[in-house]
């Protein structure tokens, strides 16, 4: 059974004594500082030229992952505090020995789910397949019998997950650590806390996808074991249970993407304004003041305030979800996202529905997914090229060129394939859609 004391740990990389919440200085907590750190990055500011749902949307104003990872933060926040108000009240003995206070769950639930897209590549979802399959099935495959089955997997199955915890805590020269966030608040971003091999093993929701490169097993245990992790075989590897907190950064963003993809699709006029209400209105009827819905004109306004009540009405019911299955939760036996053992399941999925028809596979959409793939696959193989080049000693001109103008993005002349690889995936998963197609111009030569 993990336990709080231990989940809500302050340590940070580096550290040689044990931070303790009494000592705290209430004015910059620790865990507030995290959320600092990360806002102020560059890698959150490259989050506003990043698709969210709608690539490279020039027309009407559609959210970015910046917005919505603010918006993911700001529910998250507010997730953290309703539950933290109650894990006090279960356990008081947080307060009146260790010195916690509800703000702190908030505080650890809004840094971690500001920071839970820093690692997406650019184009949204098509990005990460796009990179995976640059080296599943395109010219990167060839890298297969150079490198070992779990390094091989960390390519193919890129995950952003992976590379925003990478962001976060990977060691620069003069700067070890990252951002040097506490463990608490790195346990709670660590949404797949496994490798990426054995793939799927269970059904649990925490093997969907992974958490962590080959690169970065060894600290990501350091974290795992500071705040308490429960660790278990499967398929003879190890792998991990959950943060608790988790939960609620995953519940925030399930509830953000589905309300606030769905406004986008209605104010672009993708989604019928009349039917589009019809299924928000049923998901907060228990809660609408008729009276005043009925007073509003616009289309806008209509949409703000059921939004408004439709994001309420889910945290209100993602935290009675955590609460009723704290015991589970903190034994690692619970094995599903808070919003599917919602009472509202039926309506988000009636939503959802018609995002996939409307917004996820509209024209628009794929049509820009498709320019993402071969813009991502073009820069990949410019780079591992030239870098396979160097280091046969083999580089032609162009060669040289490619790694004139990028090589300080990557560490080309390491000796080790995978690290190569994993780096060029990083920088370039790094990139801003516009920085992406810009680079991808030049390179083709229809932009000097």
């Amino acid at each position: 059974m993990m336990n709080w004391e231990q989940l809500l740990s302050l340590k940070r990389q580096g550290d040689k004594n044990k931070r303790l919440r009494k000592e705290q200085d209430e004015t910059r907590l620790g865990f507030e500082v995290d959320y600092d750190r990360i806002i102020f990055s560059s890698a959150f500011r490259s989050l506003q030229d990043k698709t969210q749902v709608i690539p490279l949307s020039k027309t009407s104003f559609v959210h970015t992952r910046l917005t919505h990872s603010l918006e993911v933060s700001v529910v998250g926040r507010s997730l953290g505090r309703v539950v933290g108000k109650q894990i006090l009240e279960k356990h008081p003995h947080l307060a009146e020995v260790y010195g916690y206070k509800f703000n702190d769950f908030g505080a650890i639930v809004a840094a971690a789910a500001l920071a839970h897209d820093i690692g997406n590549p650019p184009f949204g979802h098509s990005g990460e397949k796009a990179i995976g399959e640059y080296f599943k099935t395109g010219s990167g495959k060839r890298y297969k019998e150079q490198i070992t089955a779990k390094q091989y997997q960390d390519l193919i199955d890129f995950e952003g997950n992976a590379n925003g915890f990478k962001i976060l805590t990977e060691s620069r020269k003069g700067i070890e650590g990252g951002l040097r966030l506490s463990y608490a608040t790195l346990g709670a971003f660590m949404k797949y806390p496994k490798e990426s091999l054995p793939k799927k093993p269970t059904k649990h929701i925490a093997h969907k996808k992974f958490g962590y490169f080959q690169n970065d097993v060894s600290f990501f245990k350091e974290v795992a074991e500071e705040v308490g992790l429960l660790s278990y075989k499967i398929d003879n590897e190890y792998t991990y249970s959950r943060h608790p907190l988790t939960f609620l950064i995953e519940a925030a963003d399930d509830i953000c993407y589905t309300i606030i993809d769905f406004e986008d699709g209605i104010n672009l006029g993708w989604i019928e304004e009349e039917y589009a209400l019809e299924y928000l209105i049923k998901l907060v009827k228990n809660s609408i003041n008729t009276s005043k819905y009925n007073n509003l004109v616009t289309t806008a306004d209509r949409l703000s305030y059921l939004r408004s009540l439709a994001i309420n009405t889910l945290i209100q019911e993602a935290a009675s979800v955590f609460i009723e299955n704290e015991e589970q939760i903190l034994s690692g036996t619970f094995d599903i996202a808070l919003i599917d053992k919602s009472k509202y399941q039926a309506q988000i999925n009636d939503i959802i529905k018609i995002s996939i028809d409307k917004i996820y596979q509209s024209k628009e959409v794929t049509e820009k997914e498709i320019a993402g793939y071969e813009i991502l696959a073009t820069l990949l193989d410019r780079y591992c090229v030239a870098t396979d080049n160097f280091n046969q000693d083999i580089s032609s001109n162009y060669d040289k060129l490619i790694l004139r103008a990028e090589g300080g993005n990557f560490d080309y002349k390491n000796e080790d394939v995978y690290t190569r690889l994993i780096g060029i995936c990083n920088y370039v998963a790094s990139l801003t859609d516009g920085n992406a197609l810009m680079k991808f111009q030049k390179i083709r030569g229809l932009q000097i």
